[in-house]
């Protein structure tokens, strides 16, 4: 019977040999021996490639599990966080103690020696160099953390699996699954979160990922977040408790840009963007030892780096602007107070008041010089004796010092809780605005990303002002 078989067999070999001539005859039948020898290569495995593969999927199986996958997904992203804040408080206390209380004073001492005007002096030193400082001290070290540990998790295999999870929440609000490895960059730098769609080939879907990136909390927020929560959240429990109590605070916020991301993704999606969802074929690479010297390379050069010199050549002019409106005067006013006077009522519908409306109108550039720009401004409009001047941005090392201004300012626990809502919810940084636009080229789309946090800030916390005074 089998020689039988093998004799059909070559006599049908034959026949196609004699019907499609011999050359392609040959190029089949290397194909089909290809494709066999594929098959053998990916069926069969050495022992160590076994051990390896079950490992692989045994480690799948936990962290793409439905029971395990998000719980692990929230609480390595939070552990990446808390290293990010943590680790970065040494060093940029180390940079803010060089540029802001060693250079400053030594560049003040200099401009008096050299005999320059007062003026002059304010208008560079105390507006242009204060603000590249504050940029510099408080965003370098965060992003400097904070883009090698994405990296590592990146190399080691673990952001495709973040994805793999996702991938049907962000299928179902209408974006691309791998929107959620851009949201995740997004938490180190919106900039960067923009950058990192191209990953997403849907032109219409990576649009999606742009506009809503600004959701995630990016390093430059994270302060004011935990230093609100600290101040305002913290008091409301006992002392042992305070620290558990701003933690959750902070966490539930960005926990809610996640929220609003498929919120608003969805609505777009079936408004001014809709299209058929994307479908793509996710790959999950091996686990594998990362790559060290080429992460902190790509880290710190391809990222970290080129986004603190873009925000350094926005936040320069910020400077310039925050100084001359606190020190040009129309009557008895300063244009700083006056522009406070005229939002107040604004302020009060939206549970904030002027001060903190035109800290982020001047500090667009860099959200890093919200709370400077702050508390200078509250001095300047209450006379409370702190800082160096109008015009002059500040921090104090007291948090308890710190909210002794805010309060006499006239804050409450509503502002603090809608300053951090409007903190998620507002315009993204100018490096992020001219980032969006180099990588859409389009004036519309970058307005619409611009405008449109900003519009739902001022909803939400309009909405929670008036709940709040309802009850």
């Amino acid at each position: 019977m089998k020689n039988k078989n093998i004799e059909d067999l070559i006599a049908l070999s034959n026949d196609l040999r004699w019907k499609i001539g011999d050359e392609f005859h040959d190029n089949l039948a290397e194909g089909i021996y290809a494709d066999a020898s594929e098959i053998v290569r990916d069926s069969v495995h050495r022992s160590d490639q076994k051990k390896s593969l079950r490992l692989d999927a045994k480690i799948d199986r936990i962290i793409t599990s439905k029971v395990w996958g998000f719980p692990l997904m929230f609480f390595i992203l939070a552990l990446v966080l808390w290293m990010t804040i943590v680790g970065a408080n040494y060093p940029s206390a180390m940079l803010a103690e060089l540029l802001l209380d060693t250079v400053h004073p030594f560049l003040k001492g200099l401009a008096i020696n050299v005999g320059m005007p007062w003026w002059l002096d304010g208008f560079l030193i105390d507006g242009v160099y204060l603000a590249v400082a504050w940029v510099i001290a408080v965003m370098l070290p965060p992003m400097a953390i904070f883009f090698p540990l994405f990296t590592l998790l990146e190399d080691f295999g673990y952001l495709p699996r973040v994805a793999f999870n996702l991938d049907n929440l962000f299928k179902r609000s209408g974006a691309h699954g791998k929107q959620a490895l851009t949201m995740s960059m997004g938490f180190g730098c919106n900039a960067a979160g923009v950058v990192a769609t191209r990953i997403i080939d849907s032109p219409r879907e990576r649009l999606i990922a742009i506009i809503t990136n600004n959701f995630s909390l990016c390093n430059g927020r994270w302060p004011t977040q935990i230093l609100i929560a600290t101040i305002f959240v913290g008091a409301l429990v006992p002392a042992s408790f305070s620290g558990l109590a701003s933690l959750s605070a902070v966490i539930g916020i960005a926990v809610l840009g996640i929220a609003f991301m498929f919120l608003v993704s969805w609505a777009l999606s079936r408004t001014v963007l809709k299209g058929e969802v994307s479908t793509f074929n996710l790959e999950l690479p091996p686990y594998r030892p990362p790559r060290f010297w080429k992460t902190i390379y790509t880290s710190l050069i391809d990222r970290t780096m080129i986004v603190l010199w873009r925000a350094i050549v926005f936040a320069a002019p910020a400077g310039a602007v925050i100084w001359l409106i606190s020190n040009i005067h129309i009557g008895d006013m300063s244009i700083a107070a006056w522009l406070i006077d005229s939002l107040d009522g604004f302020g009060f519908l939206l549970g904030l008041n002027g001060v903190i409306l035109v800290a982020y109108i001047v500090a667009i550039p860099a959200n890093e010089i919200v709370i400077p720009t702050i508390l200078m401004l509250t001095v300047l409009v209450t006379g409370i004796s702190a800082g160096e001047g109008a015009g002059v941005m500040f921090e104090l090392d007291s948090v308890n010092a710190t909210g002794d201004i805010l309060r006499a300012g006239g804050w409450t626990l509503l502002t603090a809780i809608n300053l951090m809502l409007f903190s998620l919810l507002h315009n993204p940084c100018s490096t992020t605005i001219y980032t969006i636009y180099k990588e859409t080229k389009s004036v519309k789309w970058t307005v619409v990303a611009s405008i449109l946090p900003v519009i739902l800030g001022f909803i939400v916390t309009f909405l929670v002002a008036q709940i709040w005074r309802l009850f």
